[in-house]
């Protein structure tokens, strides 16, 4: 696309500017993806490049060191030890000693079965003597233990290598200080520099344990199970093992299918109305939230404390609650259609959460209920932060309300919440909340009734994703899903970030 001189673009309007910037940004798309490739092979190149250095290292440390580093290369701590440097030895032998425990008792076993997810199947109706009648008899390893500790036995394998390393690293650099003639450090150097100049690392030590045992490994697990068969049918322990299946669940999600009888028609669908809520949810609240901050921070407005009270009690309440009893007021005979047939302003009741169209709308309008308030907190700071003079110098020029809303106070909230608009934005794709206490994703969706994965029309990705596990205990379909939850959201993340002003000119508005 032809590009514009500076004085060309500055003789657009804001809403030209902002075109621009999105056509500038979509056509380089090719041009950042080539050379997303190009920085992934030189990630690689630089990665090999390391692992020969390393390599070159080892090796050379094994042939010029002494008895001491090399003998660390079999027993780890054994040249910490010879050197008098009990804390790092025990240090770096435990470690070694835990690791050969684990691998004997376990690990070896679990990393043994990891390519085939187990070999013993579950017995179904075995006559028991003891109990003289039939019985299931599990799988001595179920296919879920055998994927959970496999992926951890690989994930302390690398912990293992990389305490190696270290381990080989210390040997000789102190080998060296030693040739030099100077003193390595003692225990008392050691432990006084993990409580001070290393103090951020002993202090990070167990939080990153925690991470990646409780965050890193249930993901890895999550990606895993994707390219399995992992079903009620499948379930590892009491029906049959689960084995691998390669790239079957992706295709069964993304093989196109128009007449809705498939997981991709099912799927295209729920998706198209994520992001659909994803963008009223998101917008309404954030402009109604605007205008009811701007209005009750309006001069002569009375008792401003108490409108915001009245809103804030909104978040106060639980929104199990709140959002249980809204529903209930919605039904067909709940409290709403009893007042609006009193005093005849219907004459049947409306059926809000019976219809596509009527229940879509319905969450839509109550979300808004629920958001504004935070909104209102959020934008009532920023707007006290405004300064007046240009409001004065406004009405001077004669501006009228719009204009000073359009040229003034849009543009300054706008860019001190563009990052908040973004996150809030991901979370409305991810609001379990709101749909399954509004509507539980119905009224059911009569096409994906014959995909074998059910959905109503109010479902969102994550809420099917839910129903999918709970319901139907479809692990394996469930798990692409979120899979492509994280790629939608990464991507719309990676879009956005680079489209908002706020990121790049945070001078503009200082």
């Amino acid at each position: 696309m032809k590009r514009l001189t500076d004085l060309e673009y500055l003789q657009k309007n804001k809403f030209q500017k902002m075109l621009y910037k999105t056509k500038c940004f979509f056509a380089a798309i090719p041009q950042k993806f080539l050379n997303l490739i190009k920085n992934i092979g030189r990630f690689f190149a630089k990665l090999g490049i390391g692992i020969k250095n390393d390599v070159i290292d080892i090796y050379q440390t094994f042939k010029n060191g002494d008895y001491k580093t090399r003998m660390s290369f079999i027993i780890m701590g054994f040249g910490s030890f010879a050197r008098k440097q009990y804390l790092r030895g025990v240090l770096f032998l435990l470690f070694e000693l835990v690791f050969i425990v684990y691998m004997i008792f376990g690990g070896a076993h679990w990393l043994s079965l990891l390519p085939s997810l187990g070999k013993v199947p579950p017995q179904i109706n075995v006559y028991s003597e003891e109990l003289d009648t039939y019985t299931n008899i599990p799988a001595p390893d179920p296919s879920f233990k055998i994927l959970l500790y496999g992926v951890l036995t690989i994930l302390f394998m690398g912990a293992l290598i990389y305490t190696w390393r270290l381990n080989v690293k210390q040997n000789k650099i102190n080998e060296e200080i030693i040739k030099l003639g100077k003193k390595i450090n003692t225990n008392k150097d050691d432990l006084r520099s993990a409580l001070d100049e290393q103090f951020h690392k002993t202090l990070l030590a167990l939080p990153t344990i925690g991470v990646v045992i409780f965050t890193v490994l249930p993901i890895l697990f999550m990606i895993l199970i994707a390219f399995t068969n992992f079903d009620a049918q499948h379930d590892g322990r009491n029906n049959n093992l689960f084995t691998w299946i390669g790239l079957t669940n992706f295709n069964q999600l993304l093989g196109w299918s128009s007449d809705g009888t498939s997981f991709s028609a099912t799927f295209g669908e729920i998706l198209s109305w994520t992001l659909m809520w994803a963008f009223f949810a998101t917008f309404s609240n954030y402009f109604l939230g605007m205008f009811v901050a701007m209005m009750i921070n309006k001069k002569g407005i009375k008792l401003k404390k108490v409108w915001r009270t009245i809103l804030v009690m909104t978040i106060a309440i639980p929104q199990f609650i709140s959002l249980m009893y809204v529903s209930k007021m919605f039904d067909k005979n709940g409290i709403v259609n009893n007042i609006l047939l009193r005093f005849n302003i219907i004459s049947r009741p409306i059926e809000f959460w019976e219809s596509k169209g009527s229940a879509r709308l319905t969450v839509i309008l109550i979300n808004i209920w629920i958001g504004i308030p935070y909104l209102m907190l959020i934008t009532t700071g920023i707007l006290m932060n405004i300064p007046q003079d240009l409001y004065e110098s406004a009405r001077i020029d004669g501006a009228n309300p719009w204009q000073q809303y359009t040229k003034i106070t849009l543009p300054y909230v706008l860019f001190v919440t563009a990052p908040y608009l973004l996150t809030s934005f991901i979370g409305n794709i991810n609001n379990f909340n709101v749909i399954y206490l509004l509507t539980g994703g119905g009224p059911k969706n009569a096409a994906s009734m014959t995909s074998g994965a059910p959905a109503g029309h109010t479902d969102l990705l994550i809420t099917w994703l839910f129903k999918l596990t709970t319901q139907d205990s479809n692990y394996k379909l469930a798990s692409v899903i979120g899979i492509m939850v994280f790629i939608v959201v990464s991507v719309i993340s990676v879009i956005v970030y680079n489209l908002i002003p706020s990121t790049r000119n945070e001078e503009d508005y200082s």
